[in-house]
């Protein structure tokens, strides 16, 4: 993204706050965003197709402030705000939140890391989401009902994280986010670590994550109105998974794995979801990108694999007009086993066991 940044001392000129210039010297704050729409076209939803307009479909429209203050000594304070949008009717997502997508302040050090507190992505998001093939495609190809969070269906709140300075392409994350239930905090408390590494044509990631008594209320770690509605009962929910990419010439390879197990109240079952993913992204020219990946979805309950499969392929063309500005056209195929299809960000679930969309669109980063 482009980005434009602001001395922090326009910002105090303008009414924020006046102060001495040179304490602001080595300030600054910087607007970014991405604007993304288009549209879709859905074979079967509820048994009819559906021709939709679409806003959202290669990254959430959003726009962002980012500050930044050199304290000296290799010590910097930080601070993100950012809003997430529908661009085709200008509502607020996250249910309504102004700033839903991030929220936080921190310290950062050039030699001991950074720390965070605030609304905030957990380890799988940070490690896992750059890898999947809906990174470079659009949502529609993350996995069915993202149970794995990386369609960023939930972000956690109240959280505290420590992300290490890179070490030999190494980066690990840390974090803890609290409940604020007096007396009971594991009731809707998470915590994850994950890991990242990247040196020449090798990229590779992994997360743990752990939700408990999520949705339980609304001031916790994962509000109630931030989170999964297809099953109900979660008392616990543990994401684990791991992925890579490597680079040959002008061909990028990749392979993911994740383990989702849901457990479930009153009954004391559990499900396990589990994704595998092989994807080929290649570059047919500067400005014409190319990806295709297959992902397999398995779901057991309390250990036993049952019939309930979905295969899902997903396509995609990029066509850069700059920098900044992209154009593409995307297709998602998925056949499910003993289930209704319904492709992750589908509006509603196909009457049958497959279901197509076909989306086009335009995206503009700022």
């Amino acid at each position: 993204m482009r980005k434009h940044t602001i001395p922090a001392t326009l910002f105090a000129l303008g009414g924020i706050g006046l102060a001495a210039g040179s304490a602001h010297a080595q300030s600054s704050v910087t607007l970014y965003g991405i604007v993304d729409a288009g549209f879709a076209y859905t074979s079967n939803q509820g048994g009819k197709s559906n021709y939709q307009a679409t806003a959202g479909n290669e990254q959430g429209s959003r726009w962002g402030l980012f500050g930044r203050e050199d304290l000296g000594g290799g010590l910097h304070a930080l601070f993100r705000l950012e809003n997430g949008f529908n661009l085709m009717n200008g509502a607020a997502s996250a249910n309504g939140r102004m700033f839903g997508r991030q929220a936080w302040v921190g310290l950062a050090s050039d030699r001991y890391g950074t720390l965070t507190l605030g609304r905030q992505y957990n380890a799988a998001q940070d490690s896992l989401e750059p890898l999947q093939v809906a990174a470079d495609t659009v949502q529609y190809g993350t996995h069915p009902f993202d149970v794995d969070d990386l369609n960023n269906t939930f972000r956690t709140d109240n959280a505290v994280k420590y992300v290490t300075p890179k070490f030999y392409g190494v980066q690990v994350n840390a974090m803890y986010a609290l409940s604020g239930n007096a007396g009971n905090f594991a009731m809707n408390r998470s915590y994850s670590v994950g890991a990242s590494y990247g040196n020449g044509p090798l990229r590779l990631g992994a997360a743990y994550v752990v939700l408990d008594r999520p949705a339980t209320d609304t001031t916790g770690a994962v509000p109630s109105d931030n989170y999964f509605t297809f099953l109900k009962g979660i008392s616990r929910q543990r994401i684990m998974g791991a992925g890579g990419l490597y680079d040959i010439g002008n061909a990028s390879l990749g392979l993911m794995y994740t383990n989702t197990r849901f457990e479930l109240t009153p009954s004391s079952q559990y499900q396990t979801w589990q994704n595998a993913e092989g994807s080929l992204r290649y570059r047919l020219s500067p400005a014409l990108h190319a990806a295709i990946g297959e992902t397999y979805t398995t779901v057991s309950t309390n250990g036993k694999v049952g019939a309930w499969h979905y295969w899902q392929t997903t396509a995609g063309l990029q066509y850069f007009l700059s920098k900044t500005t992209d154009v593409y056209a995307d297709l998602m195929y998925q056949r499910a086993s003993n289930a209704a299809a319904q492709i992750e960000g589908a509006s509603g679930p196909s009457s049958s066991h497959t279901q197509m969309i076909a989306v086009t669109g335009v995206r503009h980063k700022f």
